[in-house]
């Protein structure tokens, strides 16, 4: 009895505590209930890659805004990683497409330094070898780049529109939480960048192989996400979000018909891995999420001039789901406190307390600071400070130069970051002259320059030049600066050389001479900014004019030179070929003697100035040039020439030549067409000239009355070899010449 009494004792006491239990389950349930009651699911949103198919992204992000959908987390791909990136940090929609509207795409993803950072050595290359492809020698083997575009001009952009969050390591730490996705071409996986240098995470995320050089980060070689993860829902699965948007911008598979190419096939089998591993990730959303595809039909993932065409489509691929995201939208005051929440805290006016440079090359970090233009206590400036790394980027001796700003002590300063190129450090250039007047004479020239860089600290270097043709030549220069921050230096140099000098008797060819020389030097000089350069020296040398065609009777000639040299060069064209503005010019001065060898002592100057204003598309360019000697009786390899294109254009090239000389020319030139700059393009001008100037023997002589009037119209191609140029030339008396001019002009 007592039993059965303590039984049921015993089994009531259980139910009791299991009812208990279960009433505060079913409590913690409803409380749990009653606190998300108002509370909105985090939204996560993938932005896949794409190239300029990306910019649909921008679209999606409008609608929405609009549409009050906050944002809680954002992972992105390529073009979807600068979309996103950029987002992340308080750019609104309306701003990224404005700023993708205005942006020059076709310049930004170029390499090419624009002609003003360049220094003046530079320069020179710039108009004697245009041909540079970025070859390069090392240990006796030629190195190519690892892209075509090593993200010179791109860096330097995104750094300026990160420069509000560059303090910011933690991407968690953004307004909105953010992933960019790479590609570790070392290890074949994904790459998860959500931490570190922002800039440089978006500009990893985008380097397709190939075009652009890969980005080392973390100690991995990483280049374009799209490779393996071009959709990355899985990374955003790890965020902490409820509903996640995916956005995706591949380029459709070709049709049978369009599989017409190796090209389009190779094309063809990339977009097939890629949609295959999105595929997989498009599996793994849920039925809570959203997947979005633009109507972005052949738009082409290359067209970036046309970007702003596909930003409509990626608006209305939200408008078409409007119903399902107003589940997920949010009042007016509850969007606009998750504005308020994900805004970052406006930061102090900075200014700059210290500058360095850091590289990993052999040249003293005091040389490169001594090219920087900024100063301490300035504010900074992101214009400035892209100025300053295209200055030391157009010393042509790193494949990038970046910066960042560092905050030491409570101060703040600038870091700049040159990179060696890895095809370094000696390289090579070439040219192409070809010159035809369609009456026989034709003339043709195969040049290359190797110059090797970096042989000491103080940033000396060894210039040769090879030219094979018409015109051979061999020259060679050692330039040595004299101190880390001395603009002074010394250029020892050597020189062989041939050339013709046609003859000419009433405009008639009658003998064409083979002048040879070879000269030595040394000179003594300074660099004045990146614009101009002064150099005095001493020379001697000696040579020969030997008959080649014509009159066998008419006489040889052997003769010696020696002397002094001063030279002032100033080149501030923007464009070596084609300038919109700028002024460039040429003063030297010679001083022959006796005491260096010379046959002769006299006296040259040669003056060559050029000055270049533009409106619109229309360019308006001065030249004035003059050159006399004090010896009336100087042989005719000292002689100055005129005639040729731009030089008396309705004489032949050298048809007149005296110990005195003056030129003028008013040149006209539109260019047709776009003028969106890039790589590739391939501008085309019409022009026309309008020249007077002549020869004569003594100074007396030159007056107003004497001058020779001559003009041209023509047609001018700026390509990668150097301009071409088809024209015609007209002078007084009838005379009238046609050119054909492709690259360097011959001198």
């Amino acid at each position: 009895m007592m039993h059965c009494v303590f039984t049921k004792f015993l089994t009531c006491h259980i139910l009791a505590v299991l009812l208990l239990q279960v009433t505060i389950a079913v409590a913690e349930v409803h409380s749990d209930s009653a606190a998300r009651v108002g509370e909105r699911p985090r939204i996560g949103l993938v932005l896949g890659g794409g190239g300029a198919r990306g910019a649909a992204h921008i679209g999606v992000l409008r609608e929405l805004e609009r549409l009050r959908v906050p944002i809680d987390a954002i992972a992105g791909t390529s073009m979807g990683a600068i979309v996103g990136g950029l987002y992340a940090t308080g750019i609104s929609a309306g701003e990224l497409e404005d700023l993708m509207e205005k942006m020059d795409w076709a310049e930004a993803l170029s390499d090419t330094p624009r002609r003003e950072h360049l220094a003046f050595r530079r320069k020179e290359d710039d108009e004697h070898f245009p041909l540079d492809i970025g070859v390069g020698i090392r240990d006796g083997k030629l190195l190519l780049p690892k892209g075509l575009v090593q993200g010179q001009k791109l860096d330097l952009i995104l750094r300026e529109l990160t420069i509000d969050v560059s303090h910011i390591r933690d991407f968690d730490d953004l307004a909105i939480p953010f992933r960019a996705i790479a590609s570790d071409i070392e290890r074949g996986e994904a790459h998860v960048m959500g931490h570190g240098d922002l800039a440089e995470a978006i500009r990893a995320s985008m380097s397709v192989p190939g075009v652009f050089a890969p980005v080392r980060v973390d100690g991995r070689l990483l280049v374009d996400g799209g490779i393996v993860g071009n959709l990355p829902i899985d990374v955003m699965q790890e965020m902490d979000v409820d509903v996640i948007i995916a956005v995706v911008v591949e380029f459709p598979l070709y049709s049978p018909e369009e599989l017409d190419s190796a090209l389009t096939i190779s094309e063809q089998m990339l977009t097939i891995l890629i949609r295959k591993e999105t595929s997989r990730q498009i599996e793994r959303l849920g039925d809570q999420d959203l997947l979005i595809q633009p109507k972005l039909g052949s738009f082409a993932s290359t067209n970036f001039g046309g970007m702003s065409q596909a930003i409509e489509p990626g608006a209305s691929a939200i408008r078409a789901i409007a119903d399902k995201l107003a589940e997920i939208s949010v009042d007016q005051q509850t969007y606009a406190d998750h504005l308020a929440d994900r805004a970052l805290p406006e930061r102090a006016e900075r200014s700059l307390a210290f500058v360095r440079v850091v590289q990993d090359g052999r040249l003293m970090p005091e040389f490169l600071e001594s090219r920087l233009d900024l100063e301490l206590g300035e504010p900074v400036d992101t214009k400035r400070l892209a100025a300053d790394a295209n200055r030391l980027f157009g010393l042509k001796l790193y494949e990038q130069v970046s910066y960042r700003l560092v905050e030491e002590n409570d101060k703040t300063g600038v870091e700049f970051r040159a990179r060696s190129t890895s095809w370094g450090p000696n390289y090579l250039q070439f040219g192409v002259a070809l010159e035809d007047d369609f009456e026989g004479s034709t003339a043709f020239n195969l040049a290359a320059r190797l110059t090797r860089t970096g042989i000491n600290q103080l940033g000396a270097e060894w210039r040769t030049d090879f030219r094979l043709g018409t015109d051979p030549m061999l020259f060679s220069e050692f330039y040595q600066p004299l101190g880390a921050r001395s603009r002074w230096f010394l250029a020892p140099r050597a020189e062989l050389g041939q050339t013709n000098r046609d003859a000419f008797d009433t405009g008639d060819a009658v003998a064409r001479l083979r002048i040879s020389a070879v000269e030595t030097g040394l000179d003594f000089g300074m660099e004045i900014g990146s614009s101009a350069e002064f150099r005095v020296g001493a020379f001697s040398g000696t040579g020969e004019a030997r008959v080649k065609v014509g009159d066998p009777a008419l006489e040889n000639i052997d003769f010696d030179t020696g002397g002094v040299i001063a030279r002032f060069g100033f080149d501030s064209f923007d464009n070596a070929w084609f300038p919109r503005h700028g002024v460039q010019a040429d003063v030297n001065w010679t001083l022959s003697r006796h005491g260096f060898g010379a046959d002769s002592s006299f006296e040259t100057f040669e003056s060559d100035f050029s000055a270049v204003w533009s409106s619109g598309k229309n360019s308006l360019q001065l030249g004035l040039a003059y050159a006399t000697s004090d010896d009336a009786s100087a042989a005719l390899q000292n002689f100055f020439p005129l005639g040729g294109f731009l030089r008396l254009s309705g004489l032949e090239r050298g048809e007149i030549g005296g110990p005195h000389a003056a030129l003028s020319r008013l040149v006209y030139y539109r260019r047709l067409g776009n003028s969106a700059g890039g790589v590739l393009e391939m501008p085309v001008y019409i022009g026309v000239s309008a020249e007077a100037g002549n020869v004569w023997q003594s100074r007396s002589d030159i007056s107003f009355d004497s001058l020779r009037l001559n003009g041209s119209v023509f047609a001018g191609l700026e390509t990668l070899l150097g301009p071409v140029y088809l024209a015609a030339g007209f002078g007084e008396g009838g005379s009238r010449n046609v050119y054909l001019f492709i690259g360097t002009q011959r001198r």
